[in-house]
């Protein structure tokens, strides 16, 4: 079958351990406007394929919420990627639009973050995922579409999630 709705599709990135995860928890909890999926929910050893930047792992998840939205609700899609991923995609074509959203915080929060909240101690993890963040921030609004930063260094999981279905409702025209 192939998908005849196009819908927005909406993407929320950002590094590990900075907090994405947990606030789209919440909002899989309250959803009604829109479908929320967490995109290692499919990871396997094969996508693991940084030459091609992961392309057939973004492939997949394109191909997985054109098909979920044809039920009239649009995709919130939870997890690391950058527009130049999804936008070089085949199943681009079955959105209408694709909107980007990227979580970000401060270093020593993100840092806290991933020990305390993860118990994550391995520095090179670590380090990756301060340096995703730090790129976020810097060349979010250079991006292809542009990425809108939602800064939650001072926000609680419920408070980032509101701020993410602020920016959802936005998008969708509510």
């Amino acid at each position: 079958m192939m998908p005849d709705k196009k819908l927005p599709l909406f993407i929320v990135s950002g590094a590990s351990g900075v907090g994405k995860t947990s606030a789209c928890e919440i909002l899989f909890q309250k959803e009604s406007r829109y479908i929320v999926m967490e995109s290692d929910l499919l990871w396997r050893d094969f996508f693991d394929t940084p030459e091609d930047n992961y392309r057939e792992f973004r492939e997949t998840w394109m191909r997985v919420c054109a098909s979920i939205s044809q039920i009239g609700l649009p995709v919130v899609l939870c997890g690391c990627g950058l527009p130049e991923q999804f936008e070089e995609c085949e199943a681009r074509a079955y959105f209408s639009e694709v909107h980007y959203a990227a979580v970000v915080c401060e270093e020593t929060s993100l840092r806290r973050r991933m020990r305390e909240g993860r118990g994550i101690s391995d520095e090179t993890w670590l380090e990756s995922s301060r340096h995703f963040n730090e790129w976020l921030k810097k060349h979010a609004g250079e991006t292809v579409p542009a990425i809108t930063l939602i800064d939650n260094t001072n926000l609680t999981p419920e408070q980032t999630a509101g701020k993410i279905e602020s920016w959802i409702k936005e998008n969708i025209g509510d």
